[in-house]
């Protein structure tokens, strides 16, 4: 879910050179999402070009609208362009089926939120860009202290409706038992959590910034207990 590196992110200057002519945040209509599904169904340049003015009014706008009024709490964010990387996939569709934007604390730890055709979804956390990072989370947890405190922190995500997911082994990492009492959360190499909203009668709304923010302040124990036992690579 958060971005492995920096591609794919607007600038700082490309965002923030549209704030002060911005509108504030209404709200994503149903246009929006429809648009995402239809450009599953039809992901051509043809489709972009005659779509395009759809994408930025109903989908690029909002979304810049709604993370400038996020900033002041939970720092500087970056949409993601949408144009994929196509020189090394064999999926050769050239634009993203979601629109994204990404809060960085630090080089992959931070806050998401998302749009595409399924809705809206919220949450964070963090992809390790290194091996130093895995070992030091798998530290953190197998720390009765500190891994006690994760433990309550993806338990009081879950009870709030986020799902946590990440990359993970299917067995046990090398050096730990099968019967620790935190094996499943040493199983993983990036920690992540979403709240999924789907399409609610307020996603039109501006009640829809209110309730990314509460997601986001419900991810930031997460997101400090990163920074704090993990950091940056």
């Amino acid at each position: 879910m958060l971005p492995a590196n920096g591609q794919g992110l607007l600038s700082t200057h490309d965002h923030r050179a549209r704030v002060e002519d911005m509108a504030r945040f209404g709200g994503f209509s149903g246009r929006a999402v429809e648009f995402y599904a239809e450009l599953a169904a039809n992901n051509t340049r043809e489709f972009w070009a005659e779509h395009k003015a759809v994408y930025e009014g109903e989908i690029r706008d909002p979304m810049r609208a709604l993370v400038a009024e996020l900033e002041p709490d939970f720092g500087s964010c970056s949409l993601f362009r949408p144009h994929r990387d196509i020189r090394f996939s064999k999926d050769k569709s050239p634009y993203k089926t979601y629109q994204a934007a990404f809060a960085g604390i630090s080089p992959g730890i931070g806050y998401y939120v998302h749009l595409d055709a399924r809705g809206l979804s919220a949450g964070g956390g963090f992809h390790a860009h290194s091996s130093a990072q895995v070992d030091r989370y798998r530290e953190a947890v197998d720390d009765d202290a500190t891994g006690s405190d994760l433990s309550e922190i993806v338990a009081a995500l879950r009870e709030n409706g986020f799902a946590v997911e990440g990359e993970q082994l299917k067995t046990k990492p090398r050096g730990y038992g099968i019967d620790h009492p935190r094996i499943d959360l040493l199983r993983y190499k990036s920690l992540m959590t979403a709240k999924r909203f789907g399409t609610p009668a307020w996603l039109g709304s501006p009640k829809a910034l209110d309730e990314v923010h509460i997601a986001w302040q419900q991810v930031t124990p997460l997101s400090e207990w990163i920074i704090a036992h993990v950091g940056p690579a």
